[in-house]
């Protein structure tokens, strides 16, 4: 009997954000919105995705001992997200400056902190926490080394799910582990390097598969998604929503995803799941606090899936709105 639905390994930042009319070019100045700090980073986003679900889950991260780090802290035990893995101090904790435009669309530049001392050792310390933990995600907004040490670390049953967001090339024990590689379009490109041939994601997830991972999905924001695996692939229709910030969006995808897997779901049924809370959580302002509980996704259950006028999901943290078909497991 796992303790955890799920283990996020990753990166907790604080996000100050700037709505802005439009980005800056190169040595412009443009005014923007008062400043808004609010707790995230992409593990600690996973984390409190997850618990709002009702998935029972622990984050390992690493944070300052600052004020940015009390607000996580308190943000995911207000969430219900188990902190016994969260260090304190080493560096400042990280920060993300993220601008807003009108149309939802974000800019991030993230100052890692504290998330790059999470190292190794950390992970090997929190041995208990991986044999206690059905399904482990991790991200790569932490030192690679340490997301390669916590595929060392999975214990022998449970499923590692990868977001390599900032993309950058893996090693092949760390893509040989992933049930599933999840990507977007600049990450599937970046990590196929000179692989990418082909202008379909069908083309990218079979060069991914034959890469080592035992699944792929691409979000692929408003034409849906593609889910792939040994079995086949499947396309994930999107879904119709008014889209207000994509902050965070990919993260609580991501999250999803990872946990309707651990629940015997199949491949296209998680993705199906996961597409709908992101959904939800575009229509709000925000990372962390824009995440839907269990019931707000039931709500979206009715939602018609298919056009969609702004549904994220090729930017590196947001995610498509999707309904599912076909055999894939």
């Amino acid at each position: 009997m796992y303790d955890y639905d799920l283990l996020v390994v990753g990166s907790a930042n604080a996000d100050l954000v700037i709505g802005v009319e439009r980005r800056p070019g190169a040595g412009e100045t443009v005014l923007g919105s008062d400043l808004a700090v609010h707790p995230g980073g992409k593990g600690a986003n996973q984390a409190v995705a997850a618990a709002r679900l009702g998935a029972r889950t622990a984050l390992l991260a690493r944070v300052g001992d600052d004020a940015h780090g009390r607000l996580l802290l308190d943000s995911q035990r207000e969430s219900g997200v188990d902190t016994v893995g969260v260090l304190v101090g080493g560096a400042p904790t990280g920060v993300a400056l993220i601008t807003v435009d009108p149309s939802g669309d974000n800019s991030i530049v993230v100052s890692p902190g504290a998330n790059g001392r999470l190292t190794p050792g950390d992970v090997h310390a929190a041995a208990s926490l991986f044999q206690a933990s059905r399904v482990v995600s991790a991200q790569l907004e932490i030192p690679l080394e340490t997301v390669v040490e916590v595929v060392r670390s999975l214990a022998e049953d449970s499923r590692f799910v990868l977001n390599p967001s900032p993309p950058r090339p893996l090693p092949t024990e760390v893509l040989a582990a992933c049930d599933p590689l999840i990507v977007n379009e600049h990450e599937a490109k970046v990590i196929l390097g000179d692989s990418a041939v082909g202008d379909t994601p069908e083309d990218w997830a079979r060069i991914l598969l034959a890469k080592g991972p035992r699944s792929v999905v691409v979000t692929l924001g408003a034409e849906g998604a593609l889910v792939a695996s040994a079995r086949g692939t499947a396309r994930i229709p999107a879904v119709k929503v008014d889209a207000v910030d994509t902050t965070g969006a990919g993260d609580a995808f991501t999250a999803a995803l990872a946990w309707r897997l651990g629940t015997g779901a199949s491949l296209p049924e998680a993705a199906a799941y996961a597409a709908r809370v992101g959904a939800v959580a575009v229509t709000r302002q925000g990372a962390q606090v824009s995440f839907p509980t269990a019931g707000e996704v039931d709500a979206l259950s009715g939602a018609d899936p298919g056009d969609n006028p702004r549904t994220p999901g090729r930017g590196s943290d947001s995610a498509a709105g999707m309904s599912s078909r076909d055999e894939v497991r």
